[in-house]
């Protein structure tokens, strides 16, 4: 697969991902190589990465745990005063090794610590492929509230070995999934015509769904960097999607949800909104229904829990003035931005995701 350029860095794929690299170190002076992973990513990738990457330089290797709870400016605390006790200075590397929590957290800790350190992405899972470890949105969450503190910052190159996916769990799988799905329905529909028909996880199969999600980020970022107009769309399903997430990680009778169980749950949400306001046609919002029920299975949103998802939506980071501001779709790849819904259709549409497919 050829290389997708960004902003000021590339995206490198596969064998010649490891390559590059190589290339890239072998030109820029590194002090120290640090390697941030979690506890599931040393055990499972950080073998496949040190054997392809054959790094000659010394390599620090720091953990922490795994899991969007431990994603807080606590963990980077500690991982600042771990780069400082361990001799990391301005001309240090950091490579982030891990899923959507290692790459945003990565990313912000290197870019802060001393003004900023050199940072390369290795997204492991489908989801941080696809979504978090391009476009240069770096941070942490703020409680349970998504991603509320961090800055743009881009890494020296992002490298996509398709090769770790065979350590991510199934419901880890689907759960990058729903990210392609949204690109699908913002951006190139044949993305959700080809994922409609699936019935499990293809790895042949997803590898062009992967690449050809990239390329759309990408050119999306190109065109809007700090979100001010057309990369809003990338935020479909995200206002309720969020807000869901965060109110099943913070509940301690419910289980967590995984990002892409939530933004799952928010995309038919939001397009049953549009549906209703903007004439999107209801048999597509239906079908989307129909195939989040049998792939995700229905999460139970009880009707106590619709005022306190509601009350969390209002610290989405794309409200203004304290309206609620939602990404909708008129059609197939025609995304309406900044829309604002009465209260009551809000509570509406958190009751048709739970409501059986007609």
């Amino acid at each position: 697969m050829q290389s997708i350029l960004s902003t000021n860095y590339y995206v490198h794929f596969e064998l010649n991902a490891y390559q590059c690299l190589h290339t890239y170190l072998k030109e820029n002076f590194h002090s120290k190589i640090f390697i941030l992973v979690d506890s599931n990513t040393k055990k499972f990738c950080l073998p496949i990465f040190l054997e392809k990457a054959k790094l000659s330089l010394e390599v620090e290797i720091i953990e922490i745990e795994a899991g969007e709870s431990f994603k807080h400016i606590e963990t980077c605390s500690i991982l600042w005063n771990r780069l400082s006790e361990t001799g990391a200075d301005r001309k240090s590397l950091m490579i982030n090794l891990g899923g959507g929590v290692i790459t945003d957290m990565g990313g912000f800790v290197a870019s802060t610590f001393k003004r900023g350190l050199r940072f390369i992405n290795v997204p492991t899972t489908l989801l941080s492929m696809v979504d978090a470890s391009v476009g240069g949105k770096t941070g942490v969450d703020l409680g349970v509230l998504k991603n509320q503190i961090g800055l743009f910052s881009n890494p020296e190159m992002v490298l996509v070995d398709m090769d770790f996916l065979h350590t991510v769990s199934k419901r880890e799988m689907r759960s990058g999934l729903a990210e392609i799905i949204k690109y699908g329905f913002t951006f190139d529909q044949e993305l959700w015509k080809t994922i409609e028909g699936f019935s499990e996880i293809d790895l042949e199969k997803i590898t062009k769904l992967v690449y050809k999600s990239i390329a759309i980020k990408n050119n999306v970022v190109l065109q809007d960097l700090h979100e001010n107009s057309l990369r809003k769309s990338l935020n479909f399903g995200h206002t309720i999607g969020h807000a869901i997430e965060s109110y099943f990680l913070e509940s301690a009778d419910k289980e967590s949800l995984t990002h892409g169980e939530a933004i799952a749950i928010g995309m038919i949400i939001e397009l049953y909104y549009s549906s209703k306001i903007l004439g999107f046609p209801i048999q597509l919002t239906e079908a989307l229904k129909t195939f989040v029920h049998t792939f995700y299975g229905k999460i139970n949103i009880a009707e106590v829990d619709l005022p306190k998802i509601t009350d969390l939506m209002k610290y989405d980071k794309k409200n203004v003035n304290g309206n609620i501001n939602f990404v909708l779709l008129e059609e197939m790849e025609k995304c309406k931005l900044d829309v604002q819904i009465d209260p009551e259709l809000i509570q509406k549409g958190l009751l048709y995701y739970m409501s059986t497919s007609s």
